[in-house]
């Protein structure tokens, strides 16, 4: 089938009870079991719950994977992906990445003996520099953020595979719309269902989606040990966001494309980043690795000082002052104090993100008041 008719249909099943077309929310914590010792589907909910599987189902068709595991939040799955390292071992990540997990690496996993080290994963020589023999894990986003960077998958993979290490994508901005990472040879994909999946600003998740059923098997049993796991109402929530997973990207990423073009030619605007542009370092890459589109990210930098950033995006009204992303509204923020301000203001400006940097998260209004907003805004700012 269709990406489109596994979205909607794969994990939703008719409820064989009531013949209902939406599958019921299972709210229940325990279950009862058919003996003391024998097997049972459903135990205990941490373990594991119907509705809870049933986007772990769908989720992992979309991805192309084996086996998906949904978590309470985007970096409830990217920790449980990274309990899969231990004391000495060694992580190599990017520096265009989500601030949260650039928290974690360098914070969190460093004080438990990781070592990390955040090399620009565009350069592919620079990614196999950086690998050393306790290198245990190649950590990526297809799409970088907040400077939308496009890093090459299908490379990656080979300098994972030669090196014999584990490769995770995170895949969030691009979401499986526009690229599968998992197909192309990558072992683990993870997404915040927070974003695209839920796409309605109104649930908190993650998930994990791994190629191989052995280590799919065992993120869930560090999940089952640990109970970072995604709820009953939320899991129903993906279920009911993927359905129209597609139509919304696709559009979103249309209208995405149209704004970069648009405030390329603005006065004021002295950079946009966006991989379907062709002036973007990565349109080659991003050309041959993404279906459909682009993404909905746009990030660009305007003339000015960091006040003249903050004038521009506490003046729009349609795009909304806010952190997060992939929601029908669009949303607008300064990533330096707002989704990055966790870097270490040094590392921040080393990557360039800087000061005057804005970030859109492009949602489902239509182009030309989006348009009109921006222009409004830059207008007010000076």
């Amino acid at each position: 089938m269709e990406f489109r008719t596994r979205a909607i249909h794969v994990g939703q099943e008719p409820d064989p009870t009531s013949g209902a077309v939406v599958p019921p929310v299972h709210l229940a914590s325990t279950y009862v079991l058919p003996s003391a010792t024998g097997p049972a589907d459903y135990d205990y909910a941490r373990t594991g719950s119907p509705t809870r599987h049933a986007f772990e189902a769908v989720q992992a068709s979309l991805d192309g994977g084996e086996r998906a595991v949904a978590y309470a939040s985007g970096m409830a799955a990217t920790h449980g992906v990274t309990m899969l390292l231990k004391p000495g071992d060694h992580l190599v990540t990017g520096t265009d990445i989500y601030g949260g997990s650039w928290r974690l690496f360098n914070n969190v996993l460093a004080e438990q003996g990781i070592t990390v080290s955040a090399v620009d994963t565009t350069d592919l020589e620079a990614v196999r520099s950086a690998i050393r023999d306790e290198t245990r894990m190649l950590w990526i986003e297809p799409i970088g953020n907040p400077l939308l960077s496009v890093t090459d998958v299908a490379g990656c993979v080979a300098i994972a595979r030669d090196a014999g290490i584990l490769l995770v994508a995170d895949n969030t901005l691009a979401t499986p719309v526009l690229c599968r990472p998992l197909e192309a040879g990558a072992d683990i994909v993870i997404h915040s269902a927070t974003k695209y999946i839920g796409g309605h600003s109104d649930l908190l998740g993650g998930v994990a989606v791994a190629r191989d059923a052995e280590l799919g098997t065992r993120l869930h049993w560090l999940q089952n040990a640990t109970g970072g796991v995604m709820g009953p109402l939320e899991s129903f929530l993906c279920c009911r966001g993927v359905k129209t997973l597609e139509l919304r990207v696709l559009a979103q990423s249309a209208t995405a494309a149209r704004l970069a073009q648009w405030l390329g030619q603005q006065p004021g605007v002295c950079r946009v980043h966006y991989p379907g542009l062709a002036s973007h370092p990565g349109h080659a890459v991003a050309q041959r690795q993404f279906q459909g589109g682009y993404g909905a990210m746009v990030s660009f930098e305007i003339d000015g000082d960091v006040a003249a950033a903050r004038r521009v995006v506490e003046e729009t009204r349609l795009f909304q002052l806010a952190v997060s992303l992939g929601a029908v509204e669009s949303l607008i923020e300064l990533p330096a104090v707002m989704s990055h301000g966790a870097y270490a203001p040094e590392a921040r400006r080393a990557v360039g993100i800087t000061d005057g940097l804005i970030r859109l998260s492009v949602g489902l209004e239509a182009a030309a008041d989006l348009e009109a907003d921006l222009a409004a805004a830059l207008a007010a700012a000076g």
